[in-house]
């Protein structure tokens, strides 16, 4: 049983410790904290190699995206998006802003969906569009601290969990089932928050 986990290990490590760190993103992100961002760069990275291997095109994309928006993110929430520097505080996604992201999404999803078609051997190019289009969007929406990120981040982590595990990606399977549990509670401390930092204005 040790010499299985260690041939597993050698071959797998790089994958585990993407899910660890990942693991520590997501908590960071419930806690509005600055180094969601560093440790998001840093899974992201890993999962590039990752997602590649398992021939998971649109999601290796999807974290090479992820490594450029966490620097956005991170930048955004030092300077606060205006010149004053204040915190940026939890808000709620508008309708017009809502109808400009549902639209964004299908663009996304048409392309990516077409590239996976037609440029590469994927096995799961349906789901894996699908995902990666909400997952973009979902990442902006972080970054931005709109609350109804979280929704869909629960739908796309659950729908995550039976993809990674057809690819047998069985460390990413249980970081995606924690993922759609502490996106659960993500929601939840933001609207906390949300509601604490209106009553103190």
């Amino acid at each position: 049983m040790v010499e299985l986990f260690k041939d597993w290990l050698s071959t797998n490590y790089i994958e585990l410790a993407g899910s660890i760190l990942g693991l520590l993103y997501i908590f960071f992100s419930i806690r509005q904290h600055i180094l969601t961002w560093p440790t998001g760069l840093l899974t992201s990275a890993l999962y590039v190699y990752v997602f590649f291997i398992s021939k998971l095109y649109a999601d290796m994309g999807l974290q090479s995206y992820y490594v450029f928006i966490s620097i956005y993110g991170w930048y955004f929430w030092i300077k606060g998006g205006n010149k004053e520097k204040k915190k940026v505080q939890v808000s709620r996604l508008k309708k017009a802003l809502l109808l400009k992201l549902a639209f964004v999404t299908v663009v996304i999803y048409a392309i990516i969906l077409y590239i996976l078609l037609e440029h590469t051997d994927s096995p799961v190019p349906y789901m894996d569009s699908m995902t990666t289009a909400l997952s973009i969007v979902a990442t902006w929406m972080l970054a931005r601290k709109i609350i109804e990120h979280w929704v869909i981040w629960v739908f796309v982590d659950a729908f995550s969990v039976g993809l990674y595990m057809y690819k047998g990606l069985w460390p990413t399977s249980v970081l995606f089932i924690v993922y759609t549990i502490m996106a659960i509670v993500g929601y939840f401390e933001w609207k906390r928050d949300m509601y604490s930092s209106l009553d103190n204005t």
